[in-house]
């Protein structure tokens, strides 16, 4: 399904290719002052940069509110929020219905949608439904107000670059101002709330909190993280913030790890459908070289997501 959320309820809709792409968020408290200006940081953030490794795409982003907003302030009533796609070349995405590209959603989403998905610009499977994301994150952080503050960056081997091909990267986020006690144990953790957002990121393929993956390597002596004050602070905020399911009061630290972009300019060996043998790919259009570049935002928006929607139960 496309929602998520219980009492914060995130619904994204539309296709790569489509009119539009948008959100509708159900939940939000009335009276919170709302405006396309505050999406103007958070979008330019998500967009292509000029370092040579983004999509030349050119989008101008900006938000439409359907509904759930009167005079500059959310109503109560659920926020639709609608942006729409101007520049597409779909005529780039016809040979994939044939030849799938590896490592990408083309011939799952062909089997589970019996060939009528929209493949023109990945469709639903596109990056570019992280802008709807992107925007619920905006009114996530709104609704959790001031005491919270959100950052995060990339980290991207760049020296690994070759010409015709991508890069992955490794993705930081960081949230201070969280009280503790936010999150429930088992399956509405803080962790497992935050995975799950964040796996619904195009590309992401592993999150961890934390010591994350090190601690397996670890002795309980050195993983344990000492309490230092009546706070709950810890020593070295080794669970990133996280116990238990539960917010501790720390800062919560998460990361990302994002694969390279699966469209590559390089020629590529894949299955062809209609000839009924292995082939060659060459892939043609504009994408992303790194798309972990575009990512740090998307994450804040995926943990201030999470943490609306338990702040709000």
């Amino acid at each position: 399904m496309n929602s998520f959320g219980t009492a914060f309820r995130v619904s994204v809709f539309g296709e790569s290719h489509g009119s539009l792409v948008g959100v509708t968020l159900d939940g939000v408290p009335a009276g919170i002052p709302l405006s396309a200006d505050d999406f103007k940081a958070d979008i330019a953030r998500r967009s292509p940069s000029g370092s040579g490794l983004g999509t030349t795409r050119r989008e101008d982003d900006l938000p439409q509110f359907v509904s759930g907003v009167y005079n500059g302030f959310t109503t109560g009533a659920p926020l639709t929020i609608t942006f729409e796609n101007k520049d597409c070349r779909s005529g780039d995405y016809e040979a994939f219905k044939d030849m799938p590209r590896p490592g990408h959603a083309d011939y799952v989403a062909g089997i589970k949608y019996g060939g009528y998905a929209d493949m023109r610009g990945s469709g639903h499977f596109s990056g570019r439904l992280t802008l709807p994301l992107v925007a619920a994150g905006v009114v996530a952080k709104k609704i959790l107000g001031p005491a919270y503050s959100f950052s995060s960056y990339a980290e991207v081997h760049e020296e690994l670059l070759e010409e015709g091909d991508s890069v992955g990267g490794t993705v930081y986020c960081i949230c201070t101002g969280a009280p503790a006690g936010l999150g429930e144990p088992f399956f509405d953790s803080v962790e497992s709330m935050v995975a799950h957002l964040a796996f619904s990121i195009p590309g992401v393929r592993g999150v961890e909190f934390g010591d994350g993956f090190a601690a397996a390597e670890m002795k309980g002596s050195e993983h344990n993280d000492p309490i230092v004050d009546e706070a709950g602070h810890t020593m070295r905020n080794a669970s990133g913030g996280v116990n238990g399911g539960i917010t501790n009061g720390n800062s919560i630290c998460f990361a990302m790890a994002v694969k390279p972009t699966s469209s590559i300019a390089a020629a590529q060996q894949t299955f062809n459908f209609a000839k009924g043998g292995m082939d060659t790919l060459e892939i043609k259009g504009r994408h992303d070289r790194c798309i972990a570049k575009r990512c740090p935002v998307i994450a804040e928006a995926a943990l201030a997501i999470a943490l609306a929607d338990l702040s709000l139960r």
